[in-house]
């Protein structure tokens, strides 16, 4: 879970490898380091903490290099650390290596390594990789061929960018981790996202499990897992530069909150036929005859794919929300007609990367519900649905989760009006017409929000609990993940009827109870009830006419819509809620403690 960048060009290359390293610290920022090619050997610049630091100490040099990698670290093998940090290099500094993934047979290697007389010096499982290119090396390899010897040797989950003195290459590969080849006039980026390169180019090439590749300023060769030349399609972004940017916001979360009209709009645009009330998501793949829907996703995604169970559910058409790292213990085998949803903002997910084939395997029919076009759930899945919220550099996840529920909602009417079930949704028609304005009223809610003075009365408690029922559940839950991701306080998302079942234990006067109450929800009142007779403060997070505001110590307004659609705007609010909470607190909003943007590895 870290982020790579390579260039190779006329230019020099130090700026863009530091920009680059900029644009993706949300990928990991437990330490950074870059590693460039002069006319006299490898010179490399690395430390432990954020890239700041990192360019701190290389503001004042004045490098010709026009090839060089860099790395931002988030840590599996090793703590953060300078010697940790990459790139890393073989004793004799003449490869420089950055990785990305997990080399599950290092030890293995090491061992051998260490029995040939070679030497490490870091806890991580990458210092293999630069040694082992030496070993080939040592052994009369040219440099290319060194490369693809040692990874041959690897086992587990890579992508690889390597440079080696007196040579003009740079030499990557992908193995179940993200690569992507940026291309310009005059020379060429890998990354591991586009968002690294995209001030310098929005033309990439978008590298499969299996490739390696050479990389020189006049060209580009990979090669196949069968070791069969290939060519990769050149595609466009539609991302444009200053949308990886903070611009006027203090923080890259509250600008994706605040850039949530734009996002729903887009992922809505074109989908929804207002005059005759349905859905047309170009999707290929026959839907008709679907026994069952399996959505599996992880965190943020989970919550989003228990939203979307929730809405097919209702539509007579059963489904289940499964989180990813359970999928192969807790399914079985699926059964006969099952439509099987990936969702996953970045599509590189490693868990459910893992269940989308485990399900292929078997037969179902897949889709990939995600925001990166030719990701490898997209790639991998029988069709992507994209949600077109565009780049989210914020760790927390807002913009997207609101975009995942709209279009899962829009699967769920699709999925249903092929199969002519019976929907208990109700008003289909106010549904759609609902989703169509919600891009408007989340900018009501923006404007309007008293988020704000009510994080100022909450903070320094024991424990926040947020309960919801049905739709309110998932929306519950994704608003403590939100709370606990930035602001570490400790908080619980229930379905409400749980918190009578042992949460009610914990509750005390310093236990504010969050109840979401965006549609009919009586069992909800009762239970936020019995939490206030204990001395809890109860935040209602519902319509102003809901009849829980008589009996809440707090509110937070959302407008009366399709329930659906209040249930989205309830989540606007607990997200505000999160990022003051956080603010008051002065965390690390964009770069919360312990966590990455893109988990890659199982």
């Amino acid at each position: 879970m870290c982020g790579i960048i390579a260039h190779v060009g006329t230019d020099r290359a130090l700026g863009p490898l530091v920009t680059g390293l900029e644009k993706l610290e949300y990928r990991g920022y437990d330490s950074a380091g870059v590693a460039v090619k002069n006319g006299n050997g490898l010179d490399v610049w690395k430390c432990s903490g954020q890239v700041s630091e990192l360019k701190d100490t290389i503001d004042t040099v004045e490098s010709s290099a026009t090839l060089g990698i860099g790395h931002t670290r988030w840590s599996t093998h090793g703590p953060p650390s300078d010697e940790n940090a990459h790139p890393h290099t073989d004793e004799s500094d003449r490869v420089a290596v950055v990785h990305n993934g997990i080399i599950e047979n290092y030890e293995s290697i090491k061992q051998i390594l260490l029995s040939e007389g070679y030497e490490f010096t870091s806890d991580t499982d990458t210092e293999v990789i630069p040694n082992l290119i030496a070993y080939y090396l040592d052994r009369g390899n040219e440099p290319l061929a060194a490369f693809k010897h040692t990874v041959a040797d690897l086992e587990g989950s890579y992508a690889i960018a390597v440079v080696v003195d007196g040579n003009d290459s740079i030499f990557a590969a992908r193995q179940g981790s993200p690569l992507v080849l940026g291309v310009e006039q005059d020379g060429y980026y890998l990354a591991s996202d586009v968002p690294a390169f995209l001030d310098y180019t929005d033309t990439v090439v978008y590298l499969e499990d299996g490739d390696t590749v050479e990389v020189r300023t006049d060209g580009v060769d990979i090669v196949d897992e069968n070791d069969e030349h290939v060519q990769r399609e050149v595609q466009q972004v539609d991302w444009q530069p200053d949308e990886t940017g903070k611009g006027q916001y203090d923080h890259f979360m509250l600008k994706e909150i605040h850039t949530q009209p734009t996002s729903l709009q887009k992922t809505i645009e074109g989908r929804i036929d207002a005059d005759e009330h349905v859905t047309d998501l170009d999707v290929d793949l026959d839907l008709t005859d679907i026994d069952t829907v399996h959505l599996v996703g992880c965190g943020t995604s989970y919550h989003a794919a228990l939203f979307g169970s929730s809405i097919l559910n209702r539509c007579d058409v059963s489904a289940r929300a499964i989180r990813a790292s359970e999928y192969d213990v807790n399914t079985g085998t699926p059964p006969e007609n099952t439509l099987f949803v990936a969702v996953t903002q970045s599509g590189e997910t490693a868990d459910t990367l893992q269940a989308l084939r485990q399900a292929s395997d078997v037969g179902a029919s897949t889709l990939a519900v995600t925001n990166v076009v030719q990701s490898t759930a997209a790639r991998e899945a029988d069709e992507p649905l994209y949600i077109r919220a565009g780049p989210e550099i914020g760790v927390a996840a807002t913009k997207t989760f609101s975009s995942q529920a709209v279009m899962l909602t829009m699967l769920s009417q699709h999925i249903a009006r092929v199969n002519e079930t019976a929907s208990r949704v109700n008003n289909v028609g106010q549904l759609l017409s609902d989703l169509r304005a919600l891009p408007s009223a989340v900018d009501r809610i923006l404007k309007s929000s008293d988020a704000g003075d009510l994080a100022q009365e909450h903070l320094d408690k024991n424990a926040y609990f947020f309960i919801g029922r049905g739709l309110g559940c998932s929306v519950a839950k994704e608003g403590a993940l939100k709370f606990k991701e930035i602001t570490y306080e400790h908080a619980e998302g229930f379905a409400s009827g749980e918190l009578k079942h042992g949460p009610l234990a914990l509750v005390t006067e310093r236990t504010p109870v969050f109840a979401v109450c965006a549609d009919d929800c009586e069992k909800t009142v009762t239970n936020a009830k019995e939490a206030q007779t204990r001395g809890a403060p109860i935040v209602a997070v519902s319509p102003p006419s809901h009849k829980i505001v008589d009996t809440a110590d707090a509110h937070l307004s959302v407008p009366d819509m399709h329930p659906v659609c209040s249930n989205l705007l309830a989540n606007v609010q607990l997200q505000l809620l999160s990022y003051y909470c956080a603010t008051e607190l002065d965390r690390a909003i964009d770069k919360p403690r312990n966590l990455a943007k893109s988990v890659t590895v199982e």
